[in-house]
C-alpha cells in the first residue's frame, strides 16, 4: 500500500539507502510525539481478558484503548493481536491487516506498526501447533532439529502477518523450585547457546525478530521465588548467565532483547545502563533493540521503588537502553512527554531510541512502497500444518529420557493386563508448558475447544490394548486420597502398572509450573508421592512417567520402580510419543538437561558446582543427584573405541585447538541415538572452577551394526573463566577432556597441559566446538591421508 506523502523530499524513502539512513532522516522529520508513539506498543483486548498472563496486568492494562488517540501519530508496536483470546485464524489475519491499515492512514508518515506474539511453546495463537517445551528442545541435544522446529514456527508467524517473537528464553536454570524452569532449556550454558542460538538462526531465518529473554540474571532469584531479587557475583554472571546471549547475539544474529524483571545488586535491570548498554551492546555487540518485558518500566516505580513516578521511570528506561515499552503505552507515553517538556528527560534519548526503531522497521520493509499488511494466502491460514505436526512429534520423542529400565521391563511387549493411573494418564493438558496457547489463554476461555489435537497418554495406549484399565487414583495438587485405593486395586490385577504423574502448567498459582508457580521443596506436587508409594508396595511391576516442568525428586521409591521415564511438557504429539517409547516404537535417546536430585529439600543446586558445595564429611546435607545432567538410556546398546586426541598431543597452546574423536558403534537391535559428551575439568584454576562442565556434545543416530566417527574439535576459548582481576582468560596448567556418555559417566579422560602464557579474551572469541560425524571408513581414511 501506498504511505501518505510528507511535505519534503524524503531520503527515507529511498530504498537504496541503508536503513539506519533512513531511518535516520526519518527521525530528523519526526515531531517529538511521532518519535515517542515509536517507542510504545498497545495491548487491543487487554482490558477485557481479565488479566492473569503478566504481572500486574489487571490493574496496569484495565483502561480501555482510546484507538484513535493512542495511533495519532504512529504507533511502534501491537500485542498479540492473535495470542491474546481464542479467535480464528484467518478472521485475526484480516483484523491485523485493518488495523494496520488505520495506522498507516491515521499517522503523517504511514509507518505500519511491528506486530509480535509469544512463540516458546510455537505461535501461541488458537489452533496452532503446541510444541514442547524448551526444557525438552535441551533434552534432546540435538540443535539442528530444534532451529527446524524454530523456522516452521517463523515461518507460520508470518503467513499470518507477525514480525517478531518473544522467545527463546535463554535463563540458565539455577534453582529448580523457580517455576519458569520449563521455559529454560537446561543448567549448562553450552547446550543453553547451543540450542538456544539454534532456536534464534531458525526464527530469524523465517524473517522473525527473534527476542533474547530475559536480560540477565532471572533465572536465579532468591529461594527459587518469581520476581525475586538476585544475589550474584559478577563472576559467576560471566561465566554461566552471559554466554548464552552472547552466543545468540552473535552466531544467531538476533534483533530483539527483553529485559529482566529481576534486580541484581540492587539494581532492577530495567534501569541497568551498564547491564543494557555496556555489556549487552559494547561487550556482545547488540545492535537491536532492546524491548520491556510487560510493564517492567512502570515497576521501577510500583515494585522496585527506585523511581518517584513515571517520568522518573521512563528516564531511568531510556538513559539504561530500553528502547520500546511494552506491552501497551504507560510510561512512554504521556509521563515521557512531560519529562521531556520539563527538562527532567532529554529528548536524545527518545531520537537515540526512535532511531533503533526505525531501523528495524525498514529493514523488516515495512516503509518499502507497496508493502501490504495482507498477508498473501490467508484465507487458507493454516496454524497446525503437517510440517508441525511431524516436527511437534519429533521433537517429543526425542526429548523423551528413559532414566533407569533394570529389568529391561521396557518396552512393553504384548501383557494382557495393564493398569494405567495416574492425574495425568487421561490429561491432554499435561502435554503442554505454560506459555502453549491452550494453558496459557484456553484456561480463561472453558467453553471454547482447545483447537488442535492432543491424544492422551491413554488414548494412544488403548489403541494399542484395547483393554487398558484406567483410574487416575488423585489430582495433580489436591489432597483427596480417596481414589488411591481403586488405583492399588488396579495395579494388583495388572501384570504391569503404568503410572503418569506430574505437573500442571498455570500461570501466577494456577498451577504447579508456570510463570508465578513456584514450589517450596521437589516433592511431587499434592498427594502423588503417596499415590507412588501404594502402588509400589503392590509388587506389581511399576513404570513411572513423569511430565513435569522441572525436575522431582522421587527418594528411594526411584529405586523400587521398574522403570522411570521422564518427559518435560513434551507438547501435542507428547502423548502419542509416551506411548510409543513405551511399546518400543523407537528407542529414547534424550538426556537430562537438569540434573534430578534425590531428595525434595536438597539444596539448590546443578551439577556446576565447585568441590566446595559437592558431598563431604562436614555437613550432614548429600547434594548428590539421584540422575546426573546428560543421563539417559536406551532400548540398544553402544561400543565406543578410538578414544583419544586425534593427533596423540600432550600439550594444548592457550591460542590453539584441539580435535577429541570416538569411533560409535550401535551394537544392540534397534536403530538409536547415543549423544557423546566432552566435560573440561581444570584441577586448578586461580578461582574456583565447577568440578566439570560441558564444552562440546555430538548427537549420533545409527541403524544396528552401524559405527560412525565422531571428531569434535575444542578452542582453547572456551576453556576461558573470569579471573580474579575481572578479566575472561585461558590460563596455562593441567586439564582434562572427560569423553562421557553423562556428566556421571566418563568413558575416558585426556590429559592435557595447556601452555603458554595466560590469554585474556575479547569480542573475537570462540564460542562453539565444531562436531563432524562421519562413516568410521571415510574418516579413517582422511587422518591416514
Amino acid at each position: 500500500m501506498s504511505h501518505t506523502q510528507p511535505d519534503d523530499a524524503e531520503l527515507w524513502r529511498n530504498e537504496s539507502l541503508s536503513p539506519e539512513d533512513r531511518a535516520a532522516d526519518l527521525v530528523g522529520r519526526m515531531t517529538l510525539e511521532e518519535k515517542a508513539a515509536q517507542l510504545v506498543g498497545v495491548w487491543v483486548g487487554a482490558d477485557a481478558s481479565g488479566g492473569g498472563v503478566a504481572p500486574l496486568q489487571q490493574d496496569l492494562a484495565a483502561r480501555p484503548v482510546d484507538w484513535l488517540a493512542v495511533t495519532r501519530n504512529g504507533l511502534g508496536q501491537l500485542t498479540r493481536p492473535f495470542g491474546t483470546a481464542p479467535v480464528e485464524p484467518a478472521a485475526a489475519a484480516r483484523s491485523l491487516a485493518v488495523s494496520q491499515r488505520h495506522i498507516v492512514e491515521q499517522s503523517r508518515f504511514g509507518i505500519p506498526a511491528v506486530v509480535h506474539e509469544e512463540c516458546l511453546s510455537g505461535f501461541a495463537a488458537w489452533r496452532a501447533t503446541a510444541y514442547p517445551t524448551p526444557l525438552a528442545w535441551g533434552a534432546t541435544f540435538h540443535p539442528e532439529l530444534i532451529e527446524r522446529m524454530s523456522n516452521a514456527i517463523g515461518r507460520t508467524m508470518r503467513a499470518a502477518g507477525i514480525h517478531q517473537g518473544l522467545a527463546p528464553v535463554l535463563d540458565v536454570t539455577r534453582d529448580y523450585r523457580w517455576g519458569r524452569t520449563e521455559e529454560t532449556i537446561s543448567e549448562d550454558p553450552h547446550l543453553v547457546a547451543s540450542v538456544g542460538t539454534a532456536y534464534v538462526r531458525g526464527l530469524e531465518g523465517a524473517g522473525i525478530i527473534a527476542t533474547l529473554k530475559h536480560f540477565a540474571g532471572y533465572s536465579a532469584g532468591r529461594a527459587g521465588r518469581n520476581l525475586a531479587p538476585v544475589s550474584m557475583g559478577p563472576r559467576e554472571f560471566a561465566d554461566v548467565i552471559l554466554p548464552p546471549f552472547e552466543s545468540a547475539v552473535r552466531l544467531g544474529g538476533a534483533r530483539s532483547v527483553m529485559h529482566s524483571y529481576t534486580e541484581i545488586d540492587g539494581v532492577p535491570s530495567a534501569a541497568d545502563k551498564h547491564l543494557l548498554t555496556t555489556i549487552l551492546r559494547e561487550r556482545l555487540g547488540f545492535e537491536g533493540t532492546v524491548v520491556a518485558d510487560y510493564f517492567g518500566i512502570r515497576f521501577l516505580e510500583r515494585l522496585h521503588r527506585i523511581a518517584e513516578d513515571g517520568t522518573a521511570a521512563a528516564g531511568l528506561a531510556l538513559e539504561a537502553g530500553v528502547d520500546v515499552e511494552l506491552p501497551t503505552v504507560d510510561t512512554y507515553g504521556a509521563p515521557l512527554l512531560e519529562g521531556v517538556a520539563d527538562g527532567r528527560i532529554s529528548e536524545n534519548l527518545v531520537d537515540r531510541a526512535a532511531l533503533r526503531v526505525l531501523t528495524q522497521k525498514v529493514a523488516l520493509g515495512l516503509l518499502d512502497d507497496g508493502w501490504e499488511p495482507l498477508p498473501d494466502g490467508v484465507d487458507d491460514l493454516d496454524l497446525d500444518t503437517e510440517e508441525g505436526q511431524g516436527l511437534a512429534a519429533q521433537v517429543a520423542r526425542e526429548s523423551l529420557v528413559l532414566l533407569t529400565n533394570p529389568t529391561s521391563v521396557l518396552p512393553l511387549g504384548a501383557p494382557t493386563r495393564i493398569a494405567l493411573v495416574g492425574p495425568l494418564a487421561d490429561d491432554p493438558m499435561a502435554m503442554l508448558g505454560c506459555y502453549s496457547f491452550p494453558a496459557h489463554v484456553g484456561s480463561k476461555y472453558p467453553d471454547v475447544a482447545i483447537g488442535i489435537e492432543i491424544p492422551t497418554v491413554l488414548a494412544a495406549m488403548r489403541s494399542i490394548f484395547p483393554t487398558v484399565h484406567h483410574v487416575a487414583g488423585c489430582s495433580v495438587d489436591g489432597s483427596d486420597q480417596e481414589g488411591i485405593a481403586a488405583a492399588v486395586a488396579a495395579a494388583r490385577q495388572a501384570e504391569v502398572c503404568v503410572v503418569v504423574l506430574g505437573d500442571r502448567a498455570g500461570l501466577f498459582g494456577r498451577g504447579t509450573s508456570g510463570e508465578g508457580c513456584d514450589a517450596s521443596d521437589l516433592a511431587l506436587p499434592g498427594v502423588q508421592a503417596t499415590l507412588l508409594a501404594e502402588l509400589l508396595a503392590t509388587g506389581t511391576p511399576v513404570v513411572v512417567v513423569l511430565l513435569t516442568g522441572r525436575p522431582y525428586a522421587l527418594g528411594s521409591m526411584a529405586d523400587d520402580a521398574a522403570a522411570i521415564v521422564q518427559g518435560f511438557f513434551p507438547g501435542q504429539g507428547g502423548g502419542q510419543a509416551v506411548s510409543d517409547l513405551l511399546i518400543g516404537d523407537f528407542s529414547p535417546s534424550g538426556r537430562l538437561p537438569v540434573s534430578i536430585p534425590r531428595e525434595a529439600g536438597s539444596q539448590p543446586g546443578t551439577y556446576l558446582t565447585v568441590p566446595l558445595g559437592a558431598k563431604s564429611g562436614v555437613s550432614n546435607l548429600d547434594p548428590t543427584a539421584a540422575f546426573p545432567f546428560g543421563h539417559g538410556l536406551g532400548y540398544s546398546t553402544f561400543d565406543w573405541s578410538d578414544i583419544g586426541e586425534i593427533h596423540g598431543r600432550t600439550e594444548w597452546a592457550v591460542d590453539g585447538d584441539v580435535t577429541v574423536q570416538a569411533t560409535v558403534t550401535n551394537t544392540g537391535p534397534l536403530r538409536s541415538a547415543e549423544v557423546v559428551q566432552i566435560y573440561l575439568h581444570d584441577p586448578v584454576a586461580q578461582v574456583t572452577r565447577p568440578m566439570q562442565r560441558l564444552i562440546g556434545f555430538a548427537r549420533v543416530e545409527l541403524d544396528p551394526d552401524q559405527s560412525a566417527h565422531v571428531s569434535i574439535t575444542i578452542s582453547a576459548d572456551l576453556t576461558a573463566f573470569t579471573g580474579v582481576a575481572g578479566d575472561l582468560i585461558v590460563e596455562p596448567g593441567d586439564v582434562e577432556l572427560r569423553v562421557a556418555r553423562s556428566s556421571g559417566d566418563i568413558e575416558t579422560a585426556l590429559p592435557l597441559r595447556m601452555t603458554g602464557p595466560t590469554r585474556v579474551l575479547g569480542a573475537d572469541r570462540v564460542l562453539t566446538s565444531v562436531t563432524v560425524v562421519s562413516p568410521a571408513a571415510q574418516f579413517a581414511f582422511e587422518v591416514a591421508r
